[in-house]
């Protein structure tokens, strides 16, 4: 990802969209665990890292936003002393200036009389100031990469559409980049220049997003991007023949086939190949590759 940039992960509950986030900052809890595979950050492999480099890192060149900002604040501290204390960890600020820095960081993330809101506790914030404060201690470190997981659920309509304005607005005045977990196709559509569509685990579909979600070639994304409200599709949404696999039936071959309307035998046994599509997309699919 490059800095300005904002990509969203999409796809059904249980594909694997927070596991992913998860696995980026070494986070994956028991008894998962990072099995095989590499992820890259400025030229350095970062499954290879010590749980003290990590300790270092989480927060200054990655911070992270969970989907429910509610259970992820400390309900015993005011809001001000869990970012101070952010502050204080990370070394950005010193014990002089800390008060000050905080206040700062509440006005960043536009919550009004941040000075005043510094001294509530959680118990007593709104929805939409859940998801600033928690904002604020995502961004406290300074970070290049933001992973924002379900910024916007449970929101009211205007809540929303402010919590996205913020968002795109970090995105540029703190010169980072965004990686967007979300179901809703349409905040997608407004905020990301590009799109992942997983699905058990694996990444059947990616490319710029207005391509995604008006072309989609994976049987997968055709089947989602059809299914969102005030979809243009004229046709009805097959209904799936076999559930969603758990992830230890996951098939090993091409991993949608169970569920797929078009399946042919070799999607049963051949991994399918990530094939470039006339509209700019990565589609891992046979039916895709063979036209």
């Amino acid at each position: 990802m490059r800095v300005g940039e904002t990509l969203a992960l999409v796809g059904e509950s249980g594909s694997g969209k927070s596991i992913t986030a998860l696995s980026i900052l070494a986070l994956v809890p028991h008894p998962g665990r990072i099995a095989s595979g590499s992820v890259f950050w400025k030229g350095t492999d970062l499954t290879r890292l010590s749980e003290e480099h990590w300790r270092r890192r989480r927060g200054r060149d990655i911070g992270l936003v969970l989907q429910d900002p509610s259970a992820s604040l400390n309900p015993v501290f005011t809001v001000g002393d869990q970012i101070t204390e952010t502050l204080l960890t990370h070394e950005i600020a010193s014990r002089s200036d800390v008060q000050d820095q905080m206040v700062a960081l509440l006005d960043t993330v536009r919550v009004p009389e941040p000075a005043c809101r510094a001294r509530d506790y959680p118990h007593q914030l709104s929805g939409g100031l859940h998801q600033r404060v928690m904002l604020a201690l995502a961004i406290a470190g300074r970070p290049k990469l933001l992973i924002a997981d379900e910024r916007t659920t449970g929101l009211d309509a205007v809540t929303q559409s402010q919590i996205l304005e913020l968002l795109r607005d970090l995105v540029t005045s703190q010169q980072m980049a965004l990686l967007l977990i979300s179901h809703d196709l349409e905040v997608v559509r407004h905020c990301a220049s590009r799109t992942a569509v997983m699905y058990s685990g694996h990444v059947v579909e990616d490319g710029p997003t207005s391509a995604v979600l008006t072309t989609p070639g994976h049987p997968y994304a055709r089947v989602l991007v059809a299914s969102r409200p005030g979809s243009p599709s004229t046709t009805l949404v097959p209904r799936f023949n076999e559930p969603s696999p758990a992830p230890a039936t996951v098939p090993p071959a091409c991993v949608f086939w169970p569920r797929c309307h078009d399946r042919h035998e070799i999607c049963e046994t051949v991994t399918p190949a990530v094939t470039q599509s006339d509209v700019g997309t990565t589609v891992r699919c046979h039916l895709h590759a063979s036209r």
